[in-house]
């Protein structure tokens, strides 16, 4: 057990993953740390429905290539939860995660906060006392009233496409969900806007113009295209042609050009063609269409099958996986798939469906508010699939061999959850 273990476990017992969306309580217990979050490096602040993580890890790829230091807050995590806390460029050190949990508790004083909110000034104040040349935050949920947006001036605000996700703290349309996610935006300062539904587009458009806050919107003030050999970035300050990013599938395209329109909207950098590419070329960011190329459970697959992972929760989630499975026409195209009890596994499934030959069914381990194997069998009856509920990953993965002598592709999906618990497995 880590020296960090401990205190995440107590900090989630006392303070539980019950989203409370409110400011005023991590504004108060960051108040009493001496307000680190007014002490940072330039930030980049990124919300959004889907695509935000893939947005903030092709920005960090891009920046630390160009040689600069970056801090990088971002979540859940999969596996550890150092991951959420980077300190210009490496994971937050055990030691050190656990030294600041505690000193952030024990100035709380059992005062009510939420586990995101703590570990969220924890991370503000690591940032403020390590140097680093840029922050990137990612928001937890939402945007108006997460944590992360106590940033009075971000340097950039960016918004990924925007879907039908948590309605239950959002809102149950698309322009409610849009107005907690605009919520970002700050007075005066650029934001660039990926992809979007035109009602989200509205709902953004209204609110950048009460703040003054200028806008680049994909399609209109920037553009990413796929090319043959790659893809085209065209926005203010670069027309640019480059190889495909090193994350598959075509919606990293436009996550990618929302990378390229943020840089190109930073005060005070510089950035060469060169180091654009190459850290496009190398991003850091698992359970995104990962191919698992080692590892126990690649380890039972006979010759010629792959090994997919991809951490998709939500029907946009889907659709953007379904957009790259058109290109896997070569073998059959096998899910096993696992989910939380507060999500509609037909509604998720349904844009990927057309492209599966069959669909084996698992509880997240370890998860008390997975869907069972069971219940996802009967919820996704409608969408005629071939569909048997098992109850492992590992078992699913053997039951898919028996089943089919012909080399066959395996993607791992449903819940960035069962994602962490895949790594984990097979590392």
């Amino acid at each position: 057990m880590s020296a960090a273990e401990p205190i995440l476990d107590r900090l989630t017992r006392l303070f539980p993953k019950s989203i409370d969306l409110s400011l005023d309580r991590v504004r108060s217990l960051l108040k009493r740390l001496g307000d680190p979050h007014e002490r940072l490096a330039p930030v980049v602040h990124v919300a959004g429905t889907n695509g935000k993580g893939s947005v903030v890890a092709m920005l960090r790829a891009c920046l630390e290539a160009a040689g600069y230091r970056v801090h990088v807050y971002t979540s859940p995590h999969l596996v550890r939860f150092n991951e959420r806390i980077r300190l210009a460029g490496r994971l937050i050190e055990e030691a050190a995660l656990a030294a600041l949990l505690e000193e952030v508790e024990q100035v709380n004083g059992g005062a009510p906060i939420t586990f995101f909110e703590i570990t969220n000034a924890a991370a503000y104040l690591a940032f403020a006392r390590i140097p680093a040349d840029i922050v990137l935050l990612e928001t937890g949920l939402g945007g108006r009233l997460d944590p992360t947006n106590l940033i009075a001036a971000p340097a950039v605000t960016a918004i990924t496409p925007i879907s039908m996700d948590h309605m239950d703290y959002l809102g149950g349309t698309l322009a409610l969900i849009a107005a907690e996610k605009a919520g970002i935006l700050k007075a005066g300062r650029p934001a660039v806007i990926g992809p979007q539904e035109p009602a989200a587009a509205a709902v953004i458009a209204r609110r950048a113009a009460e703040l003054g806050a200028p806008l680049a919107r994909f399609g209109q003030e920037w553009q990413a295209e796929p090319a043959p050999s790659g893809w085209h970035f065209h926005g203010r300050r670069w027309s640019l042609d480059l190889g495909p990013p090193s994350l598959p599938g075509r919606h990293q395209i436009d996550n990618a050009g929302t990378a390229l329109a943020v840089l190109e909207r930073l005060d005070g950098f510089e950035f060469g063609r060169d180091a654009i590419a190459a850290g496009l070329g190398r991003i850091e960011w698992p359970a995104r269409l990962q191919r698992l190329s080692r590892g126990p459970l690649v380890e039972t697959l006979p010759p010629g099958w792959e090994l997919w992972l991809d951490g998709m929760h939500n029907e946009a989630g889907a659709a953007a996986v379904a957009g790259h499975a058109e290109t896997w026409r070569d073998k059959p195209l096998h899910a096993i798939f696992g989910t939380l009890d507060s999500r509609d596994p037909a509604r998720i499934l349904r844009p990927l469906a057309p492209h599966l030959a069959s669909l084996r069914a698992v509880a997240i381990p370890g998860a008390a508010n997975s869907l069972s194997a069971a219940a996802i069998v009967a919820a996704v009856s409608a969408l005629g699939l071939e569909a048997e509920p098992l109850p492992s990953v590992a078992a699913a993965i053997a039951a898919l061999v028996r089943a089919d002598s012909a080399p066959a592709r395996i993607l791992i999906c449903g819940s960035l959850y069962l994602a962490g618990t895949v790594l984990a497995e097979n590392s």
